[in-house]
């Protein structure tokens, strides 16, 4: 354990302690995520009715690697930072463990990477909103940066596979 992570934790969030600004964190965070979520079931039916040819693949590789994401957050069962030190987090959340990577930030880079196959421009965009997520869920307090770089890594080294 790092005994340093509750001074690091109390920096980097009491700025946005203030009224109002914790709240706007939290909608920011749902926001993107329901982004990512509802995007991606509309881009396989736009795959299905305009190109066919990526559509298996699209299912497949996040599908695949989300279950093996997975089943290694239950393995390794990383305490989240909210459980293991004495911190107020900015996000609440009620579960535990699975810290580790983050399969949020990890979904988000996926898909962004299946949006990149078929729009280069939403890709990056998709791609940028994924990194901005992954400091909310910093700054949140239910990852730690190794979480969320993980997860961020993982994700499009799963999507990379649409470019072989």
């Amino acid at each position: 354990m790092n005994k340093n992570y509750p001074v690091f934790y109390k920096q980097l969030s009491e700025p946005y302690r203030e009224d109002g600004i914790e709240q706007m964190l939290n909608t920011f965070n749902d926001l993107i995520t329901f982004l990512f979520y509802a995007l991606y079931p509309l881009l396989l039916i736009y795959m299905y009715l305009n190109s066919r040819a990526y559509l298996l693949k699209s299912i497949l590789v996040p599908g695949i690697s989300f279950l093996l994401i997975s089943v290694f957050r239950v393995f390794f069962d990383r305490p989240r930072p909210y459980e293991a030190y004495d911190i107020d987090p900015l996000i609440k959340k009620s579960s535990s463990g699975h810290s580790m990577p983050s399969r949020h930030i990890f979904s988000c880079m996926v898909i962004a990477m299946t949006v990149l196959q078929i729009n280069e421009s939403i890709g990056i965009l998709l791609l940028l909103a994924g990194l901005c997520e992954a400091y909310i869920r910093v700054l949140g307090g239910v990852h730690y940066l190794d979480d969320v770089v993980a997860g961020a890594v993982l994700g499009v080294l799963a999507g990379l596979i649409y470019f072989i």
